[in-house]
């Protein structure tokens, strides 16, 4: 199988919206043969992702949580702690389908300076 490259442009760009757009080229939603069993989906390059645009207070107020599974293992990070693109795969990851095509698709997401 072959797969396309797709490259985007992160400037002024949400990460949510940003998010929706990688995770469609990913799970190769965009081809008129999609199925969800299929991992059909092409390399994203992502460019400028330093550039993103944030809005409001969410750089000091939103968090991000993450549980180890043990008791007392609840970690939370503020935004602003994050570099631009653990926000964006982060973003990312949560919109792909949770089965074990998830991390062979977010393997293939790149950044490029």
């Amino acid at each position: 199988m072959q797969r396309e490259i797709y490259t985007i442009d992160a400037t002024e760009q949400s990460p949510g919206r940003l998010a929706t757009k990688i995770a469609t080229l990913l799970q190769g939603k965009n081809k008129p043969d999609w199925s969800p069993e299929k991992d059909a989906g092409g390399f994203v390059h992502i460019q400028n992702v330093d550039k993103l645009k944030i809005t409001g207070n969410k750089k000091n107020a939103k968090m991000y949580y993450n549980h180890s599974g043990y008791p007392g293992g609840l970690r939370s990070r503020l935004m602003k702690e994050l570099t631009p693109e653990e926000i964006v795969e982060i973003a990312v990851n949560n919109m792909l389908p949770k089965n074990k095509l998830r991390s062979i698709r977010i393997k293939r997401l790149k950044f490029v300076k």
